[in-house]
């Protein structure tokens, strides 16, 4: 029979915070693969775990993950970690994942800590509805088309940032998003955790004066409806009645129900689109 790909969460911080679960899997399995074999070393002796490792990480996910499966294969069973929090979530725990369901290897996880849900319940911000960009692309260009998908988002967007990027992160996000609520979290789960809730510019501001340090989760109010709503209506606004009509038009609608939509764009009734026309034809 092949063997079972476990998914463990391990601790973000707090040593404390991880499962009796996790423990006895860890111990269990035959083979822990770990993203940094020197931090996962630490978190196996607190916990008096010999289990044997093996290295896992961003740059031999499709060498390594190859060896993973065969092992599983020839019936291994295998707890994957990440340096903290739950393997799969912005790491490469992802490929191997997909490997294993591609062999029909049976996966499972076992649930525990993860930065964006602690940073997410501190907030302060809406926990409805949210969305997690972990972080932003290096690339410039696929960067800026996220974060102007960004701009338009309802739901409350949580980001990962390093410490050397933060504050031009944050001026990045200002242009893009406007002067938001935003909740930056450091250290979570440890020692000197600091949660805060403020502005985009207080935080630019807050950030030149004091030094960022350690990982940051960046948790940030999305837009609200009428906000769009009225943005909408605005860029509408720039266009003339019958500019904005004859945009319909040219693509072969109707008049009648052209006049539907530039009245509902423009925030306007119907028949004060109407209005307007007539008086139009009448110059």
């Amino acid at each position: 029979m092949a063997g079972i790909l476990y998914l463990c969460a391990t601790p973000i911080g707090n040593l404390e915070d991880i499962t009796f679960r996790v423990i006895n899997t860890l111990k269990q399995v035959d083979l822990i693969a770990a993203e940094d074999t020197r931090h996962t070393i630490k978190l196996l002796n607190h916990f008096e775990i010999k289990t044997p490792m093996t290295s896992y990480h961003e740059f031999n996910k499709i060498e390594k993950a190859d060896y993973l499966v065969k092992k599983m294969l020839e019936g291994t069973n295998i707890a994957l970690v990440t340096d903290a929090g739950t393997p799969g979530i912005s790491d490469p725990g992802e490929e191997l994942v997909k490997r294993a369901y591609e062999a029909n290897i049976t996966v499972t996880s076992l649930p525990g800590a993860v930065a964006c849900i602690t940073a997410l319940t501190l907030s302060g911000l809406s926990t409805r509805r949210f969305c997690f960009e972990a972080f932003l692309p290096t690339d410039k260009k696929e960067k800026c088309r996220i974060l102007n998908e960004l701009n338009n988002e309802t739901r409350t967007i949580i980001l990962y940032e390093a410490p050397h990027r933060l504050k031009k992160t944050l001026r990045e996000l200002l242009e893009a998003l406007g002067n938001r609520k935003i909740t930056i979290c450091k250290e979570l789960t440890k020692k000197y955790e600091k949660a805060f809730l403020t502005s985009i510019e207080e935080a630019i501001q807050h950030y030149e004066l004091n030094e960022p340090k350690g990982e940051h989760v960046l948790v940030i109010e999305g837009k609200t409806h009428e906000e769009i709503i009225e943005e909408e209506q605005e860029k509408w606004r720039e266009l003339t009645i019958q500019g904005h009509m004859n945009l319909y038009l040219e693509q072969g609608m109707d008049k009648k129900e052209a006049m539907k939509v530039v009245a509902k764009e423009r925030g306007m009734k119907k028949r004060e689109i109407y209005q307007y026309l007539l008086e139009e034809d009448k110059k």
